[in-house]
């Protein structure tokens, strides 16, 4: 595995990207009358996960970078719901909309995956604190 030293290193945000891309080429064909309404709400959940990636990345901290993974996931969520929402209301074609809840569900798994190794490195470095302070303990008291 290379080394990451940007969130661009990230298969997870690079997929990100691409489903933006995807959604907002798909959403070009949604009602004039939905530009304010459902286009642009969709397009921002879309834009919003790869951002949060890149953010929490950047901040250089274990527990900030799981925050803004969660928000990603929620915007995943929030995401699937209106392209199931625009298919519903005919705005999308069924064969599109199948395709973009496909690149999602997969970058669903990619968030999930990112949380639970973010997850283990924090539970990681909280026993090896706890650790160092008790044999810390034991050698102030030995």
């Amino acid at each position: 595995m290379s080394q990451v030293l940007s969130f661009r290193d990230l298969d997870v945000w690079q997929v990100a990207m691409d489903l933006v891309v995807a959604v907002y080429r798909e959403t070009e064909c949604l009602p004039p009358a939905e530009r304010f309404g459902l286009t642009s709400q969709i397009r921002r959940a879309a834009l919003s996960i790869p951002s949060n990636i890149a953010e929490g990345h950047a901040r250089r901290n274990e527990g900030a970078y799981l925050n803004h993974v969660r928000i990603a996931i929620g915007s995943q969520a929030e995401l699937d719901t209106q392209i199931e929402a625009a298919l519903r209301l005919g705005f999308l074609e069924a064969a599109s909309a199948a395709t973009l809840l496909s690149d999602l569900g997969r970058l669903r798994q990619m968030l999930y995956g990112l949380r639970r190794s973010l997850q283990r490195r924090r539970q990681a470095a909280a026993g090896l604190s706890s650790g160092a302070v008790g044999l810390l303990i034991v050698m102030m008291l030995g």
